[in-house]
């Protein structure tokens, strides 16, 4: 007996007819996407993502070089001296409070004007160094007010005949001549003689003859004054060939590292320094390095003697004096020397002393809010003591003496990423062999055609070091988005400032008769338009002044089409080491004058 499971079905086998229905209903559906999706217009991304592979693209053409819209730039309106960034048109926008106003302030980007700005009427070549320490042409600064109101002070006289203003070396505290001032100085300081002191700071200027006399001393300063109703201080500086930006104490932080200079100095600068928790103070703190010194002379120094002469009352002026006094040792300065008129103190370098200052009912107490001590573009002032960051050797005392640090790596070089003492040498070694190529295509260089510098993105200082033999002195910027180099070069005796090349200079026009950049476009190009950046030197550049620019070929050609645009006449250079990447770029400014001007 056969099993039941083995048994015929009674009912016929349907899996053929299912698979064949199955095999039709398939290609019907194949045959309908054909008609309605087409294969070519399947997206690769879709491919891929079910595939699980990366998409294969067709090999891009990159071009040699970047390329753009041709540009025309109209002559400004307004303003041959025209500052973007402390514009007096806009100081009524901002508060009066403690002068803020004359801070820096930039126009948004839907006001900032593609122009140049126009030389002033009559406008002559400046006058070379070292005559122009002593003499100017008036027309190239217009402004007569220091002339007019501060007549028996000797900043500046008028010589009509000679169409100039001189510079007696005269001043609020030196009316009889700025030599016998800083003489009375190095007697106070010794280390102003023997190069212990080689970097310091003059907060409010006037006509920076403070700085302009430190030069023949070994001495590079940094003349700081605000543009205010004096007109034109650091203007007159740079016209003399002497180091100066525009800047103010106010609200926020110098832009400069802290620990940056051997010396600060105020002679009757006006800053009120024991008002608002001797916040400015803390600041002048904050940038002198360990064992440095701040020199005050006028109000309330010597008060028992020239108290009549300040319309302050004797009893008003000890007491601004004993306040002073006691803010100062609380900040761990002491009394290091004072005669007559002049009065130093000396910032501790003992670390004990500031063990105090841990103690949060201890004035002023030290920063605790992670701010860090370099920080200084656009950063509020705050009433406390930076701490310091802890290198043995940044102190004035630990600091080799001028010249001998020009060639040294400093402690801070470590803070950079890549940077040690083999780097340093490296760098130094580089820049002497790129400026002896410099020379090559620029002869001028070096002579008395060009002496105000400006680097506007050095790493260590090295251009500057490179040149440190001519007649030349060089700001050296660090921009606030690059690695925080700018205390290396302070360290080796030179001066700088940070800065933002998406914004305006805080500079005069017609100040600087030479710019540097290595590679400024590049690193900067995916945050500030070339365009602005080009005309932002245009501004600052002397008519006839030069531009060095070392770039990527990349952008060499945009570079060329914006300069013919703006009147430059430019030459391409191999680089020293005749890269097929990087070329040179030697520019010249064109002296020309405006339509307006012509009779």
């Amino acid at each position: 007996m056969k099993s039941k499971d083995l048994r015929p079905s009674p009912y016929p086998d349907r899996r053929v007819p299912m698979t064949i229905m199955l095999l039709v209903f398939c290609g019907f559906s194949f045959y309908l996407g054909g008609i309605y999706f087409p294969a070519n217009k399947l997206q690769k991304e879709d491919v891929s993502h079910a595939l699980q592979l990366e998409p294969i693209e067709p090999k891009a053409v990159t071009p040699a070089s970047l390329q753009v819209e041709p540009i025309e730039f109209p002559q400004c309106e307004c303003c041959e001296d025209r500052t973007p960034c402390t514009d007096p048109m806009r100081w009524r926008k901002y508060s009066v409070h403690k002068l803020a106003f004359m801070e820096r302030h930039c126009p948004p980007m839907s006001e900032r004007e593609e122009c140049q700005v126009p030389i002033p009427f009559g406008y002559k070549t400046p006058i070379r160094w070292p005559n122009s320490r002593d003499e100017c042409w008036m027309k190239n600064v217009p402004h007569f007010w220091i002339n007019e109101n501060k007549p028996d002070q000797n900043w500046l006289r008028k010589d009509e005949a000679a169409e100039k203003f001189l510079f007696p070396g005269g001043g609020t505290m030196f009316p009889n001549g700025v030599g016998r001032y800083v003489d009375q100085m190095q007697e106070l300081i010794p280390g102003m003689k023997d190069g212990t002191i080689r970097t310091a700071i003059d907060t409010g200027c006037g006509v920076a003859s403070w700085g302009g006399d430190l030069l023949d001393r070994g001495i590079l300063t940094v003349s700081l004054a605000p543009r205010d109703n004096h007109e034109a201080q650091v203007q007159f500086a740079l016209e003399r060939g002497i180091p100066a930006i525009l800047g103010i104490m106010s609200t926020q932080r110098l832009p400069f590292p802290s620990s940056s200079f051997d010396m600060a100095h105020c002679a009757r600068c006006l800053i009120p320094w024991t008002e608002f928790g001797g916040i400015y103070l803390l600041e002048i703190h904050r940038i002198l390095r360990p064992g440095g010194f701040w020199v005050l002379s006028g109000p309330p120094v010597n008060y028992q003697n020239k108290w009549q002469g300040w319309n302050r009352t004797v009893e008003e002026l000890e007491s601004n004096y004993e306040k002073l006094q006691k803010m100062l040792a609380s900040m761990c300065f002491k009394l290091y020397n004072q005669k007559d008129d002049i009065a130093v103190w000396q910032k501790s370098s003992d670390e004990s002393c500031y063990v105090q200052h841990d103690n949060p009912d201890v004035y002023p107490p030290k920063c605790d809010d992670g701010t860090e001590p370099d920080a200084a573009w656009y950063i509020p002032l705050r009433p406390c003591l930076v701490p310091s960051q802890g290198f043995e050797k940044i102190g004035l005392e630990a600091t080799p003496k001028w010249p001998e640090r020009l060639h040294i790596a400093s402690e801070r070089v470590s803070m950079i990423p890549g940077g040690t003492s083999g780097a340093f040498k490296q760098d130094e070694k580089k820049w002497k062999s790129r400026v002896k190529h410099y020379k090559t295509l620029l002869p001028v260089l070096g002579t008395d055609e060009i002496r105000n510098v400006m680097d506007m993105n050095t790493v260590y200082g090295g251009f500057a070091a490179a040149l440190i033999d001519e007649p030349v002195w060089v700001i050296n910027v660090v921009s606030t988005y690059s690695a925080n180099s700018l205390g290396v070069v302070f360290d080796r005796g030179l001066i700088g400032t940070y800065h933002d090349w998406c914004e305006a200079f805080s500079t005069y026009p017609r100040t600087y008769d030479l710019l540097h950049l290595d590679g400024l476009i590049t690193d900067e190009s995916h945050r500030c338009n070339m365009k602005y950046v080009l005309l932002e030197m245009d501004r600052i550049l002397r008519p006839n002044g030069y531009a060095i620019i070392y770039e990527s070929s990349y952008f060499s050609d945009a570079i060329l089409n914006i300069a013919k645009r703006m009147r430059w006449s430019c030459q391409k250079n191999k680089t020293e080491d005749d890269s097929e990447n990087e070329m040179i770029l030697i520019c010249q400014k064109e002296f020309s004058i405006p339509t307006s001007h012509i009779r």
